[in-house]
């Protein structure tokens, strides 16, 4: 039986950070769990296609924009699975058996728990309350990855070419259809640092907040990188 799972992974210029997320990847291949990586990038202009091409990855060029990179991404899978993935994800050390189990056993859509790779308060409360918000409200981020079934993901029409909160968009047509998975999703907490943990973590609820009250994702996006 071929393996089931192709990843896909939205990049821009991040051939540079890209190799952890690779290097946690490698077990899933090794044990044909994974059919196949897929960079779906959004216009670098650094080293990425000589990445691909050293780690036998599928390198596909669209229009910049993580909605529209994850669409194509999906678009070129082949597997029955398709693993969504952040360039600064790194997943625990079980991933392998639990997807595994999941993909022969239960049709629905997953993601991991959130954790950041720097300890301290700020980390440990915000990843708490963004595990609190998946499990309380079906919630997940895109930094908390996704694995979902090909025919769920055409039947949910998945990700839309929108600027930004394509992951939520996404997550609230699978109310019903999406589980947690015992795993997790270790992410960067560089925009965190930079930002002010709870200054970023207050412009992520606004945002959130902002769209369900109707705001388009295009001035959704003018105020969130501004």
């Amino acid at each position: 039986m071929p393996a089931p799972i192709s990843v896909v992974i939205p990049t821009l210029n991040t051939a540079h950070s890209i190799g952890p997320t690779l290097a946690c990847l490698y077990e899933g291949m090794e044990k044909s769990l994974i059919c196949e990586v897929i960079f779906a990038d959004g216009g670098s202009t650094d080293d990425i296609a000589s990445v691909a091409n050293d780690t036998g990855a599928v390198l596909i060029k669209t229009a910049k924009g993580r909605g529209q990179q994850l669409q194509a991404g999906a678009k070129a899978a082949k597997g029955r699975w398709i693993l969504f993935i952040h360039t600064d994800t790194i997943l625990s050390n079980n991933w392998v058996a639990v997807m595994e189990a999941h993909v022969n056993t239960n049709p629905k859509a997953a993601y991991c728990r959130l954790a950041f790779d720097q300890g301290g308060f700020a980390p440990r409360l915000i990843a708490l309350f963004a595990n609190l918000r998946s499990k309380l409200f079906g919630l997940p981020y895109g930094d908390q990855s996704l694995l979902i079934s090909s025919q769920l993901y055409t039947q949910t029409g998945g990700y839309q070419n929108i600027p930004l909160m394509e992951d939520v968009a996404l997550v609230c047509k699978l109310r019903g259809q999406l589980t947690a998975l015992p795993i997790t999703a270790t992410t960067c907490s560089d925009r965190y640092t930079k930002d002010g943990w709870f200054t970023r973590a207050r412009k992520n609820v606004g945002t959130l907040a902002l769209y369900f009250l109707g705001v388009s994702p295009e001035k959704l996006a003018e105020r969130y990188h501004r």
